[in-house]
């Protein structure tokens, strides 16, 4: 009878031997969570927050982490941080760069997630599963994920500048076809408000007209003699 290979014990979910505290960012308006995972813990995820745009209590927090992981072990280990590439840009990151944290930038898109969480109405990865991707990302596994290089300061303002501009090509498009759809109700089709001269051709007659429309030719404003401006009227104050 052949014998059966007993299978290989199943590898642990998180890696206990780690050789750096790593940390998970999620950024939101107005609360940053922290959760993270520390030489000597064990497989223990701690989670913190701190009010959204505090550095300073980030990175205290950052130095706990690697006091109390020295405490444990009796050795120094560095930060390693990961967050999504989100709304707050790339400053958060060139700031921790600054201070000596090695950070990272990734493409949530790109960070497997299981089918019943994909129906969530939120695409926000919570910050366990950022945790695990960010050690199988340092441990070197293929395809785990994609990091995203941050551009300059430069480079950002540059994108920006046409993300605007794509913003604002969308929103006169939009009213161009309700100015048409406006008019087309009134039975007046081919008018194209983007044209200089879009009054001239409807007052004309080269716009079709399906009805009797009043003529709109511009006309100069006729005041009555008596009339006047008030800036042209003094006031008078505190002479009593």
């Amino acid at each position: 009878m052949p014998s059966v290979s007993e299978r290989p014990e199943a590898p642990t979910a998180i890696q206990t031997h780690l050789a750096a505290s790593f940390v998970s960012l999620e950024l939101s308006r107005s609360i940053w969570l922290i959760t993270s995972l520390s030489p000597g813990s064990g497989e223990k995820m701690s989670k913190h927050s701190v009010r959204a745009g505090d550095v300073a209590a980030l990175l205290a927090r950052f130095s706990e982490l690697k006091r109390k992981a020295s405490e444990r072990t009796g050795k120094s280990f560095p930060v390693v941080v990961i967050q999504e590439a989100g709304l707050d840009g790339f400053w958060l990151h060139r700031v921790l760069q600054s201070e000596g944290v090695e950070s990272h930038v990734v493409d949530p898109s790109s960070i497997a997630t299981s089918r019943r969480r994909r129906r969530a109405k939120t695409d926000r990865i919570d910050g366990e599963a950022l945790l695990r991707a960010l050690l199988a990302y340092k441990r070197g596994e293929p395809r785990v994920c994609a990091m995203v290089k941050a551009p300059t300061p430069e480079e950002e303002d540059r994108r920006r500048l046409c993300r605007e501009r794509k913003v604002l090509i969308a929103e006169r498009v939009q009213h161009v076809n309700r100015v048409k759809g406006l008019l087309f109700s009134q039975g007046i089709s081919g008018y194209e408000p983007l044209r200089r001269d879009r009054r001239q051709r409807l007052a004309q007659g080269e716009v079709e007209v399906d009805r009797a429309w009043p003529d709109l030719t511009p006309r100069p404003r006729q005041r009555p003699a008596g009339d006047r401006p008030q800036v042209e009227q003094p006031t008078v104050i505190g002479l009593m």
